[in-house]
């Protein structure tokens, strides 16, 4: 009796977490993509299908630092009737190519349009990707779009340039303003 008692318990028990894994949201994120970086700028975004309600994503876009150092600052929305149609726009990072968290981006507005925005200062060389993730929150189709600007970031020799630059055009200025009042 007490043995059926536990088969009977484990055999609901497994009945209900078989149950279970209908509700999970599937994956529908895109391959990463490496962005086309033309004039220190990039656009990047997805479209998803019909019928994805309530699955996930977590979209990859690679792009390199090169020759010096890069402040980046990108912005990544969407659009929508209401905010119950299409997606929603969960997160917007900034990853080092091993996975590591450099920066988070900061939510500007949710609901019938999401707009995220992200900035990072002084980027090393290097590899990175941008990581947009959101869920599709209807049964109709969702998209969003984005994009980044890389800055170089001035080295030190420049602005020592810069400031002799700023020193000799004082002292001549100086000189003629002496010599006007001689």
């Amino acid at each position: 009796m007490k043995n059926s008692k536990s088969l009977i318990a484990a055999l609901v028990l497994a009945t209900a977490s078989l149950g279970t894994s209908a509700a999970y949201a599937d994956d529908i994120s895109s391959n990463p993509q490496a962005l086309a970086i033309l004039d220190n700028s990039a656009y990047f975004g997805d479209s998803f299908d019909m019928n994805n309600e309530g699955n996930t994503f977590a979209d990859r876009f690679r792009f390199s630092v090169t020759n010096e150092p890069h402040n980046l600052d990108a912005i990544v929305a969407s659009i929508s009737r209401t905010a119950d149609v299409g997606l929603d726009i969960s997160g917007l990072s900034l990853f080092s190519s091993a996975g590591d968290l450099i920066t988070a981006g900061v939510l500007g507005s949710s609901g019938a349009q999401d707009i995220w925005t992200i900035r990072a200062d002084a980027l090393p060389l290097g590899n990175y990707y941008l990581r947009v993730s959101g869920s599709l929150v209807s049964a109709t189709s969702g998209s969003f779009g984005g994009s980044m600007m890389l800055t170089p970031v001035p080295e030190p020799e420049t602005y020592g340039m810069l400031l002799a630059g700023l020193g000799v055009v004082g002292m001549l200025v100086r000189r003629r303003k002496a010599a006007n009042q001689g």
